[in-house]
């Protein structure tokens, strides 16, 4: 089966081995996804974390040739208990007509300590 692989463009991808998302088959598995904006900064408000994320993570899912409606599992790891509501409403608003099957995990601490959330998605496609 072909492979496909699509970047963030990250400084880490070639140090570290990884892509942002695999392609195989019809399946395409996302990495975990900071909530980093283009210009590298970072909002402190958990919603538009977890909004950043989800849109980044879809923004590969899309390079490989998917969409939303392909999501089958989303994992959502934060660092506090006090931000899941929020990050919660930010699945809901992505996911809502979905309904992926969705894990949430709190985590003593993610790479940048100003990260409250990081997701990962899993899709498989109907091509």
């Amino acid at each position: 089966m072909e492979r496909r692989h699509a970047s963030s463009g990250s400084p880490y991808e070639a140090s570290i081995g990884f892509s942002r998302a695999v392609r195989v088959g019809n399946h395409v598995a996302v990495s975990g996804t900071a909530p980093i904006w283009p210009d590298g900064g970072i909002v402190l408000d958990p919603h538009a974390q977890a909004k950043r994320a989800f849109e980044i993570a879809l923004e590969a899912l899309a390079e490989l040739g998917g969409a939303v409606t392909d999501v089958v599992r989303t994992r959502m790891f934060i660092t506090r208990t006090d931000v899941a509501t929020e990050v919660s409403e930010a699945h809901g608003e992505t996911f809502g007509d979905v309904r992926p099957a969705a894990t949430m995990v709190v985590v003593s601490a993610l790479l940048d300590p100003r990260w409250l959330v990081e997701v990962e998605v899993d899709a498989i496609l109907n091509d």
